[in-house]
């Protein structure tokens, strides 16, 4: 292949590259609507229990007993046989 045919290719290609370059900047981003969050409103007493100790900052014996129930429920390991 000659050096003149390689020089061509590459402007080509560099040509075909700042086209598409230019055409996708010229074009308007799509806006994207705004999702509010929804509250969720808990289940259950003890979900109630779970949302109250995410706002708290000093230990609560009914908070860490509500986080082990937690704990064993997600892993399975609820004892009501």
């Amino acid at each position: 292949m000659s050096r003149n045919l390689k020089i061509a290719g590459v402007a080509a290609l560099a040509g075909m590259m700042l086209t598409v370059g230019i055409v996708s900047a010229s074009r308007p981003a799509p806006k994207a609507e705004p999702v509010a969050a929804m509250p969720i409103a808990p289940a259950d007493a003890a979900m109630a229990d779970i949302e109250r100790c995410r706002t708290i900052t000093m230990p609560d014996s009914g908070c860490e007993a509500a986080w082990e129930a937690k704990r064993r429920h997600f892993f399975g390991r609820d004892e009501k046989r």
